[in-house]
């Protein structure tokens, strides 16, 4: 049987956005590293079209050119490969520049993003995540290069949320090796420009969408942990503890953030909020 289409758009300038999903849905659940847990997934689907899943709770606000300083050449600059920044680097807490400048470099970088992605058996990646510090994300839920759908989002915007919560196990390519779960809204409407810089609306639900949320998060320097409870916290301690010892063996630096010690202030359900 073959997967309804997971993406619904509204703008035929979405550039990348050419490769039709004709996958059972189980075909892409073993390449997941950001999201994994199978059976939880299966048992949300809606196999007649899960994109129809009604967004009807406004966001408490949007994200503006004065959210964000705009990027600079310099900004945009990079040397590939690129490689994936790991937790607790400071770049991933950094602000986000928006980006007004469409050009081949930017096309050329967001080639890098997805190649790196799918080296590292990824289905979505954002721009700080390889070290860039701009309003950028590329993801694709199947995680296969040249099948599914490669979706690029520049200065994205969240338009709507659903106020139905899903709660599903989420992964990182900066945290390697954890897992945990998270609470999410189902369904996103999103405003966001193309590689291009044309302006298109977006509504994602069910996978796109907590993909796209978890993205996000890393352009509003908010990560994945900043949003589990506490009971879900303690039980990967050991495991963040871990990775700050080795930024400082790797760096001779003490970790700019540490998990023990630090006041647990949750990022608040919806967007932009920390």
């Amino acid at each position: 049987m073959a997967c309804a289409s997971w993406l619904h758009l509204h703008s035929p300038s979405l550039t990348r956005v050419i490769l039709p999903i004709l996958h059972h849905p189980t075909a892409f659940l073993h390449r997941f590293n950001i999201f994994t847990s199978p059976a939880r997934f299966t048992s949300s689907v809606n196999q007649t079209n899960p994109l129809l899943t009604p967004v009807h709770a406004q966001a408490k606000r949007g994200f503006s050119s004065k959210d964000h300083k705009m990027a600079s050449a310099e900004d945009l600059q990079f040397e590939p490969p690129l490689k994936i920044v790991e937790y607790p680097d400071p770049i991933l807490r950094k602000r986000n520049k928006r980006i007004d400048t469409f050009d081949e470099n930017l096309k050329k970088l967001v080639d890098e993003m997805f190649d790196v992605m799918y080296k590292t058996d990824g289905i979505g990646l954002s721009a700080p995540q390889v070290g860039i510090n701009v309003q950028l994300m590329v993801f694709n839920p199947v995680g296969e290069r040249g099948e599914g759908q490669e979706i690029v989002l520049v200065n994205p915007r969240v338009a709507k949320y659903s106020k139905k919560m899903v709660l599903f196990n989420e992964g990182c390519l900066s945290f390697p090796r954890i897992y945990a779960d998270v609470q999410r809204p189902e369904s996103v409407k999103i405003d966001a420009q193309d590689i291009n810089g044309a302006r298109f609306t977006i509504d994602l639900s069910e996978l796109p969408a907590r993909v796209f949320q978890h993205e996000f998060d890393h352009l509003q320097g908010i990560l994945f942990f900043d949003r589990m409870t506490d009971e879900v916290l303690d039980s990967i301690c050991k495991q963040l503890e871990e990775l700050e010892k080795k930024y400082e063996n790797k760096t001779g630096l003490p970790s700019p953030e540490k998990v023990e010690t630090r006041k647990r202030k949750k990022a608040g359900v919806g967007f932009g909020k920390s």
